[in-house]
């Protein structure tokens, strides 16, 4: 990624305990058109009035200001309490670039080498074995063998993916997904389930029980690798990944509002979903994250803002580093900012598809990556970095225009096709 010249922080908000964040700029200031960004506005609008979403924050800065910051919809749908541009939304996905960022800061410190087996810091690893599908070439059906891996996992494949762990709902791995069914890692669609209520202990003990969907470093599949990588991270530090991460990465960048629960003097300000997702017609049942959980999930479970996640997107967009204070070195962030999959096939969809349901994007350290300009039905340029989460949160950095922009909802039925609708939108608004 490159560096651009420094940002100057003000308190975009008029309440002083909320986060500082960059300074503001009209669009046309920063080359985007105010007219092409109400296009933006009136389709999320046009989605909450159709109630196919609750409501939203949207906030987009480019050359290092804050364009457009808006909000639409209700924070509350049951109760009818607008959004507001500080709600607190689920993160989900969207944990898996804090943790991975730690695991560099650690890799910086020489504390962690991204070649060391997960072993050397969760014994239970040291041994597992993989389900591996074989296919009658007579029948044409597919059945699974329980193999020793081949090797053993490394922390690099926790984050990129190569690991072997996947999700239950995504794995067609039959005696995989029988696994995590048991062990509490995932339950029929409807249905509430939350691994967060195991201990640490519990999940590394369940999860290394469980056969690995393929052999590590041969396959990209998205799964459970980031809730190791932080397991590994507590092991290092002596300290609860909660602790960990807002000791080093959210007070320094002064995130406020970002953590793994919801304070109860916070309440109030957190953003819900309908009952009933309009979508796929099943309940909602995001996480309850006003009571804090017996683990902190590295993959899922983190609460945020938008102005609190725009500061740490503007950090890796500045290489490592925001108002004076430097996470990681340029280095670092170009390395977790490039592709790491090279050829290695992917096992069903890849992460463009798995993101945006389209191709042409590829795995860093912890989030995707654009190949190039082209070959995806989406506008983008190559060195965009993305990803986001199931409860509808999303985010995209694009290196070459100086551009962020963060899209906050609570409504995961629709997630992929609103990611697609924003990104859209966003790069139409482009002036100049």
């Amino acid at each position: 990624m490159r560096i651009y010249a420094p940002f100057v922080a003000c308190v975009l908000f008029c309440a002083p305990t909320l986060a500082q964040t960059l300074s503001t700029a009209q669009p046309e200031e920063v080359g985007l058109s105010t007219a092409r960004l109400g296009r933006l506005r009136a389709a999320l609008r046009a989605d909450v009035e159709a109630k196919k979403l609750p409501g939203a924050v949207v906030a987009i800065a480019r050359k290092g200001r804050v364009a457009y910051f808006e909000v639409v919809g209700a924070r509350d749908p049951k109760s009818g309490a607008p959004m507001t541009k500080d709600a607190i939304f689920r993160q989900y996905s969207m944990t898996k670039p804090f943790v991975s960022v730690a695991a560099m800061m650690f890799v910086e410190e020489g504390r962690l080498v991204l070649t060391d087996p997960v072993s050397k810091y969760l014994p239970a690893f040291a041994k597992m074995h993989v389900s591996e599908a074989r296919t009658d070439p007579a029948t044409g059906k597919t059945s699974f063998e329980i193999v020793p891996a081949a090797r053993e996992i490394t922390v690099y494949d926790l984050m990129r993916h190569t690991s072997g762990l996947v999700y239950g709902s995504g794995t067609t791995n039959t005696p995989v997904k029988e696994a995590y069914t048991k062990a509490g890692f995932f339950a029929p669609p409807g249905t509430r389930y939350d691994y967060r209520g195991l201990t640490p202990a519990q999940e590394v003990e369940s999860l290394a029980k469980a056969p690995l969907a393929h052999q590590p470093g041969h396959n990209w599949e998205y799964g459970l690798s980031t809730d190791i990588l932080g397991r590994v991270l507590e092991t290092i530090s002596g300290k609860r990944l909660s602790e960990l991460l807002d000791a080093r990465i959210f007070k320094p960048l002064q995130m406020p509002d970002t953590g793994f629960s919801v304070p109860a003097d916070r309440a109030g300000r957190l953003a819900q979903p309908f009952e009933t997702d309009p979508a796929t017609g099943q309940p909602s049942n995001l996480f309850d994250v006003l009571t804090p959980p017996k683990n902190d999930s590295g993959g899922v479970g983190a609460v945020s803002t938008a102005s609190d996640y725009l500061r740490f997107c503007e950090m890796l967009l500045r290489g490592g580093a925001l108002d004076g204070v430097r996470l990681l070195s340029r280095s670092t962030v170009i390395l977790m900012t490039s592709d790491q999959l090279g050829k290695i096939l992917d096992a069903g969809p890849g992460p463009g598809e798995t993101l945006l349901g389209v191709p042409g994007y590829m795995f860093g350290l912890g989030f995707a990556v654009r190949r190039e300009d082209g070959q995806a039905p989406l506008p983008g340029r190559a060195g965009e970095v993305t990803w986001g989460g199931a409860s509808g949160t999303y985010f995209f950095i694009d290196p070459q225009e100086e551009l962020i922009a963060i899209l906050m909802t609570q409504e995961p039925g629709s997630r992929v096709h609103d990611r697609k609708m924003f990104q859209q939108l966003v790069y139409a608004a482009i002036a100049d």
